[in-house]
């Protein structure tokens, strides 16, 4: 009796044990708990990094080919742009136009090209204009262009030409730091000592190009101080206006490229054409010989150039970023230096020697 007594209390432990499951069940079926919820939570970081890199900037991932493509055409641009403006003012009659209905016409250009673009893109332009919102969004740039304009013309009248080219280099370090701040970029040691690198050696080829200019200084009733503070803002608004143009480029909207584009190049003209009624000085120029006079086909040539250059500008930032478009920008300095020595009598220093020296050494650490 006692046996079979035994035996219905095995057999009620192993049903209830069967109900509750055995210990080594037990912990194989909480082992299974954990690898499930690891497994979920780790599944969850993934989802997490692959939503978090989709909200970063492109510019923060590997570059693809339209950026490289985009950043050696800006460096041809550019030299382009720079060795053109130095024929028309050493060619006789080349030199008469007013610099700032040029400047308007080459936002008008633009402005004609990206609103093709834009149509050729989406079928229309009226979206463009659609989003209130987003075209204030646009303004801002616009608005900080046309500060550092202003202080740019502070700092030159208050400060040596040696010593506004050396300071004005600042700009590459004031863009890296604000894509740090508003863009959540990351750079590493070696990228920020490229960087030094690379305003140390553009600042060495600008001064090289001044020549007997450097030791002429401004005027005696200027400040000194006010030409600093006024280069050091302008640096800050150049970086400002370009890094919060890529950062609404490469916002999530409805927006394409090219409307963005003709959202400036509209905010760039109203701009421009009230810098031409507020100055005493080009506002008789206009209305006593005219919005062309002067206009040769060198003109109209550069005219473009120069256009084309802010169509390219866009396309860096948008599939690259404002840094190694400063990069871009060096390279274009050195190429131009180097052509002017070759077809205009330039002469080279030694001083731009070095300065192409610490710009390729530059390019070589950023690129590590």
């Amino acid at each position: 009796g006692r046996h079979k007594g035994g035996g219905g209390d095995d057999a009620r432990r192993g049903s209830k044990e069967d109900r509750r499951g055995s210990p080594r069940m037990r912990l194989s079926g909480k082992s299974a708990y954990s690898s499930m919820a690891q497994e979920d939570e780790e599944q969850g970081l993934v989802r997490g990094v692959e939503e978090r890199k989709k909200e970063m900037p492109p510019a923060a991932a590997s570059y693809g080919r339209m950026a490289y493509m985009a950043l050696a055409l800006l460096a041809v641009q550019n030299c382009s742009a720079v060795l053109m403006m130095r024929w028309t003012r050493a060619t006789p009659g080349q030199s008469d136009y007013n610099t700032q209905t040029a400047v308007v016409m080459q936002e008008v250009c633009k402005t004609v090209a990206s609103v093709v673009l834009a149509v050729w893109e989406r079928g229309e332009i009226a979206s463009t204009f659609r989003n209130v919102p987003e075209l204030l969004k646009t303004s801002v740039p616009a608005v900080l262009y046309l500060i550092q304009n202003n202080l740019q013309y502070v700092a030159v009248s208050n400060l040596h030409a040696a010593t506004y080219q050396v300071t004005y280099q600042l700009k590459i370090l004031s863009t890296a730091l604000l894509s740090v701040c508003l863009l959540g970029r990351q750079l590493s040691r070696l990228k920020w000592a490229a960087l030094i690198v690379l305003t140390v050696g553009v600042a060495a080829v600008q001064l090289s190009e001044l020549g007997d200019a450097s030791a002429s200084g401004p005027a005696d009733n200027v400040d000194a101080a006010v030409g600093l503070a006024a280069t050091l803002l302008a640096t800050l608004a150049s970086g400002c206006a370009g890094v919060y143009f890529e950062k609404i480029l490469k916002s999530k909207s409805e927006l394409t490229l090219w409307q963005r584009n003709t959202q400036l190049g509209l905010y760039s003209i109203v701009i421009g054409l009230a810098a031409i009624l507020s100055s005493p000085k080009n506002r008789a120029f206009v209305t006593t010989f005219g919005f062309f006079q002067g206009y040769t086909p060198l003109t109209w040539l550069n005219i473009a150039i120069q256009s084309f250059g802010g169509l390219v500008v866009a396309v860096v930032i948008k599939f690259a970023d404002n840094i190694l478009k400063n990069f871009a920008t060096s390279i274009s300095i050195i190429l131009s230096v180097i052509f002017s020595c070759l077809f205009l009598g330039q002469h080279l220093s030694s001083l731009f020697l070095l300065g192409v020296f610490c710009v390729n050494y530059a390019v070589y650490l950023y690129s590590r």
